[in-house]
């Protein structure tokens, strides 16, 4: 699975990329510079962040399913109970 951005998100981490460099290295890139770490950063490291957000979701949807009888019980003949 390719992961893909949004254009305007692509055009947002490649200016953040660029002032990276510019703040931190005092070193001006180019575009194209910026486009090669980005796909380089989506293709190379961004599986595993992916990945870790999929089995973090997942084991947060199992604690959710294993609370479910305690947050939606209701007893049973509770009709009788009250009187």
């Amino acid at each position: 699975m390719t992961i893909e951005l949004r254009p305007e998100t692509k055009d947002a981490q490649l200016a953040s990329i660029k002032r990276y460099f510019a703040e931190h290295w005092e070193q001006e890139i180019g575009d194209l510079k910026a486009t090669l770490l980005l796909q380089f950063v989506m293709a190379g490291i961004g599986p595993s962040i992916y990945n870790q957000g999929v089995a973090d979701a997942q084991a947060r949807m199992g604690e959710m399913v294993d609370e479910i009888d305690a947050v939606c019980h209701e007893p049973e003949l509770g009709f009788w109970r009250s009187s």
